[in-house]
């Protein structure tokens, strides 16, 4: 039983630290997990006045846990709800050492947003999208054991792709020499108004790592 829980510690290393090395320049994969309200997880939009929390930190773990880096995705998507997309370049996010950007000797951690969800309340000239994204912080060859907190920024846009609100987050991890792979979710809700004659499916929800957080090259 010690060895096979020393080979699967042993195997979790070696894929952290070779996969940090051989995917820095790759960009993830992002699925789906929902769409609306109603139904459950996979449900259509709602126009409740109080959300049913379908979308949840929880489910959003799991997904993470469970996900094997392809970003299948998992749900339909509703046409009635503003879309939720990580944004170009912001699926992941690498921390150096100080003055060795670049070097992948030199990478404290990488964190990467590989799961997303979200639904959405529809009232007369608002829309209240209730939005979460889960994924997974690999510690490196430079990295420090303990919580690893990564800025995460958030965006709307409308059908001219011109931002209408923003919001900023911070997701956290625990990593550990012996355990270099850990995993985080959130679930945030943001509100904004649409202009009358527009339509909620036109405006879209950005998510994605802060590039201009300390040490991220």
């Amino acid at each position: 039983m010690g060895e096979s829980a020393t080979s699967v510690a042993r195997a979790a290393t070696c894929v952290c630290l070779c996969g940090l090395l051989t995917v820095l320049n790759a960009g993830c994969g992002i699925s789906s997990l929902t769409s609306g309200l109603g139904g459950g997880i996979f449900g259509s939009s709602s126009t409740q006045s109080t959300p049913p929390a379908s979308v949840n930190e929880e489910q959003l773990l799991s997904a993470a846990k469970q996900d094997g880096g392809a970003g299948t995705p998992m749900g339909e998507v509703s046409a009635g709800c503003p879309r939720l997309t990580v944004s170009p370049h912001g699926g992941h996010l690498t921390i150096y050492e100080a003055g060795r950007a670049g070097d992948g000797l030199a990478i404290m951690h990488r964190g990467e947003i590989t799961k997303t969800a979200r639904e959405c309340q529809i009232e007369p000239g608002r829309v209240t999208v209730r939005y979460g994204f889960s994924g997974r912080v690999l510690l490196g060859p430079r990295g420090h054991a303990g919580t690893v907190r990564l800025p995460v920024n958030v965006s709307v846009t409308d059908a001219k792709r011109a931002r209408i609100t923003a919001d900023t987050v911070a997701v956290d991890a625990t990593v550990a020499v012996d355990n270099p792979i850990a995993y985080f979710s959130t679930v945030r809700t943001i509100t904004f108004d649409i202009p009358e004659g527009t339509r909620p499916g036109e405006f879209e929800v950005f998510v994605g790592f802060d590039q201009n957080a300390q040490g991220a090259g």
